[in-house]
């Protein structure tokens, strides 16, 4: 224990525990509405819901500080947002029923770990449609912090000014000066709402789970689909576009079992994180990539403190105006995106199903519930085959 602490500070950084912490900011900021929708929309009580926060924020920070520490990379797991949005679309369900609905995907999780069988599936996937999907899943954001230029102009202009100033005198600091700029600016323009920080500690509450075959059939499979095809698989494609290879199967079997566990006290779905995770692969978080595996474990520490400390993470998370979190986490994946494009693009044979991929993927079509970032690599994948097609001449 003594090394692991020696050996995290050796390597922990400023812009290391920046990123991890601009990685939670955007992680939370962008998706806690519908979380909090998907708890109400199961029946859940006040208490209930805050539970769910509590469970979710010790589940996401146990698996990254376990997780990272045990392989040295950076792994950032999340609760899964397309699930979260297919729970507040779920009627005729309670939350007993919705329970025993989580720990049956959590199950269905560990075994696609231990059988290895999403491992098989992943290795399939060419590195030129993987770098693709990266790009396209956070090309969206890139796109959101041009467009918060309408809304916001001074604050996103002089976020970008810090970020263009950063990189050419201290691309380390780079990430963290925009962060610092973008509270400066908005708290001149008194567009800090610090008024909703309350001191407010979070509580378990155990929900006795309920085996419905309803509940089976509307909510675990879709849930367990919707988690590994919309979340898992861009979030294992996001690693090996940034050069780390973890073990996919022990990663996603931990997943599962952080999920199984907390699942009672509302810990619907986690699994590995794609967007926010690309946030401390970057080299915003360090110029060493051997040593960006600290920025998940701060991230992972910010994800617990969000748990255990409920309404204050809260409410210090919601102060920030909702475009200074679309130019800081726009401006820190820029390099990522940049690097997906040149890695898909790169080998001229792999090019169409890149560039097929890459926007497929970031036009965020839906279909049968089933996000963008499927269906670009079942693009790719596609283009790929017929590409590499022949057909069989007969023998003359």
């Amino acid at each position: 224990m003594r090394n692991v602490w020696r050996e995290f500070r050796h390597d922990a950084s400023l812009p290391a525990a920046v990123a991890g912490f601009v990685a939670v900011l955007v992680g939370y900021t962008s998706s806690v509405a519908i979380v909090f929708q998907a708890a109400q929309a199961l029946g859940a009580n006040a208490a209930q819901t805050a539970s769910w926060m509590w469970a979710l924020g010790l589940a996401m920070g146990v698996s990254c500080i376990g997780l990272s520490l045990a392989y040295r990379a950076p792994v950032l797991t999340a609760w899964s947002t397309p699930g979260a949005a297919l729970l507040a679309a779920t009627q005729g369900v309670g939350l007993p029923e919705a329970t025993g609905a989580f720990i049956v995907c959590a199950l269905l999780i560990t075994a696609a770990g231990v059988s290895g069988l999403f491992e098989r599936v992943m290795d399939r996937v060419p590195m030129a449609v993987a770098a693709a999907l990266l790009a396209g899943v956070l090309a969206r954001f890139g796109l959101d912090a041009v467009l918060a230029v309408r809304s916001a102009p001074l604050l996103v202009l002089a976020m970008a000014a810090a970020y263009l100033l950063g990189r050419s005198a201290w691309p380390r600091y780079a990430v963290p000066g925009v962060l610092v700029t973008g509270v400066a600016v908005a708290a001149g323009q008194g567009r800090l709402a610090l008024q909703a920080v309350t001191l407010d500690w979070a509580h378990p509450v155990w929900v006795s789970p309920v085996f419905s075959p309803a509940a089976m059939v509307g909510v675990a499979l879709p849930l367990f689909i919707v988690t590994m095809a919309s979340q898992n698989l861009p979030g294992v494609a996001a690693q090996r576009a940034a050069g780390f290879r973890p073990p996919v199967s022990p990663v996603i079997t931990t997943t599962g079992l952080v999920t199984l566990v907390l699942a009672p006290f509302g810990a619907y779905a986690i699994n590995l994180a794609a967007i926010t995770a690309a946030i401390c692969m970057g080299r915003e978080a360090h110029e060493q990539p051997a040593r960006r595996w600290t920025a998940s474990v701060f991230a992972g520490l910010f994800y617990t403190a969000l748990g255990l400390a409920g309404g204050a993470v809260a409410g210090l998370l919601a102060a920030f105006p909702r475009e200074l979190v679309a130019a800081v986490a726009g401006l820190a994946l820029l390099g990522t995106i940049a690097g997906g494009l040149a890695v898909a693009l790169k080998d001229e044979h792999h090019r169409d199903a890149a560039a097929l991929t890459f926007l497929v993927t970031l036009s965020g079509v839906s279909i049968a519930g089933i996000g963008s970032a499927f269906w670009g690599v079942v693009a790719g994948s596609v283009a790929l085959a017929v590409q590499h097609w022949r057909p069989v001449q007969a023998p003359r």
